[in-house]
């Protein structure tokens, strides 16, 4: 019993080791004239807007957020490969 608890315990700090390491990770993507800036914790950086994206800002935008999102999930899961599967992660962080 002791051992499933050190598991869990360990489990854990690889959890939480991973999420630090996958947080500081910056993901920029420029799409229809808008550069969006994200971090590994899925939060907006910044958002810069070209001349040219302004005519039809409220489409570019939702276009650009989306693809800078699939942008920073690719990236964030070829880390999680990088770094091991971690077997019983997904019960963890739930």
């Amino acid at each position: 019993m002791f051992n499933k608890l050190k598991q869990i315990k360990d489990l854990r700090s690889q959890a939480k080791t991973m999420q630090s390491m996958l947080a500081k990770e910056i993901i920029t993507e420029e799409s229809h004239g808008i550069t969006i800036t994200m971090d590994g914790n899925m939060e907006v950086q910044s958002v810069k807007v070209a001349d040219s994206a302004k005519n039809n800002l409220e489409n570019n935008l939702q276009t650009a957020i989306n693809d800078t999102i699939k942008k920073a999930q690719r990236v964030m899961a070829k880390k999680m490969q990088e770094m091991g599967n971690i077997p019983g992660l997904g019960d963890l962080m739930k």
